[in-house]
């Protein structure tokens, strides 16, 4: 068995999960570390650079030998040139990441976009295994997909792609985050479906009602529920055929919060999606597999794919 690792962080608003993960994609150390963003850009820097030294470190006290680095964070990223542009939940403003870590570890570094690298991870490790065209899509806060074909997701021409959450699916819905109304995640993603419960059942309530509860209590049969639930999955079901009609994807592997939901979400979902279908061929809806492992995963995949490419280029440039 091969003692190479590679030390992958998978940065978030709250938390970050990290992990040293073999080049067969199995996680040999995971751990989780506080980002604490509140205390600004420079510190959570700081501690992405900390935890990836000391995982390092943890890694050659255990006989293995670190050769690259992954990070994934959320946001806008441009891959190429390894810098996070742009991250609400991080507070990132062209931050070189890429280009520190190297400063600091000396090893080589990846950096990418988590869900791309949790599309990545599904495609290659999880639920879109053996899937030569593959479409994940993250259902939180927000909704977000990545677009994976033979294994490589795509990027962009600036880094956005896959922002599927902000297709247009009801003209005259609620404003979306971005400023236009009736985006896709401002009706179906998790947040959207707790806040449209509330406001139908007279304003705030003391807890907020989460789009699990939503989905619990109208498949127990409360009627206002169920109204909200099946707005939601018709909505999604919009969307995922318009990505279908885009992308023409063998499979889509739903992941985020709202795909706990299980066969609340999938059985109703599915049924909507295959009225939607004319003469496109109909896709494969399955659920996520690798759960708040995908992220971390997905960076190491990426970090070895960066690798493996740099090698092939010096290759081409000695001959």
């Amino acid at each position: 068995m091969s003692d190479r690792v590679v030390v992958a962080l998978d940065v978030g608003g709250t938390g970050m999960k990290c992990a040293l993960v073999r080049p067969d994609g199995v996680a040999v150390r995971t751990e989780r570390h506080p980002t604490d963003a509140s205390r600004g850009p420079a510190a959570v820097v700081d501690t992405i650079l900390d935890v990836a030294e000391g995982l390092a470190g943890k890694a050659r006290a255990d006989g293995l030998t670190p050769v690259a680095i992954g990070v994934a964070v959320p946001g806008v990223v441009d891959e190429a040139r390894g810098v996070a542009v742009w991250s609400a939940n991080v507070g990132f403003r062209d931050v070189p990441l890429r280009d520190l870590a190297v400063r600091r570890l000396g090893l080589p570094t990846a950096l990418g976009h988590d869900v791309r690298v949790g599309g990545l991870a599904e495609a290659r490790l999880g639920a879109g295994r053996g899937a030569d065209h593959v479409l994940f899509v993250a259902i939180g806060t927000g909704i977000a997909a990545a677009h994976v074909v033979d294994g490589v997701a795509a990027v962009g021409a600036h880094g956005a792609a896959g922002e599927i959450g902000h297709i247009m699916v009801r003209p005259d819905g609620p404003r979306c985050g971005c400023g236009r109304p009736g985006c896709l995640e401002a009706v179906a993603s998790a947040s959207a479906i707790g806040r449209r419960y509330a406001e139908l059942a007279g304003g705030r309530p003391d807890a907020p009602v989460t789009a699990a509860a939503v989905a619990e209590r109208a498949a127990a049969g409360e009627p206002l529920a169920a109204q909200v639930w099946r707005s939601a999955v018709e909505a999604l079901a919009d969307g995922l055929a318009t990505g279908q009609a885009l992308f023409d994807v063998r499979t889509i592997v739903l992941g985020g919060g709202l795909a706990q939901a299980g066969e609340l979400l999938l059985v109703p979902l599915r049924a909507a999606v295959h009225e939607r279908m004319t003469f496109h061929r109909e896709p494969h809806l399955v659920a996520a597999a690798l759960g708040d492992e995908a992220g971390c995963l997905g960076a190491a995949l990426l970090a070895l794919d960066t690798m493996t490419a740099t090698r092939v280029l010096d290759h081409q440039e000695e001959r």
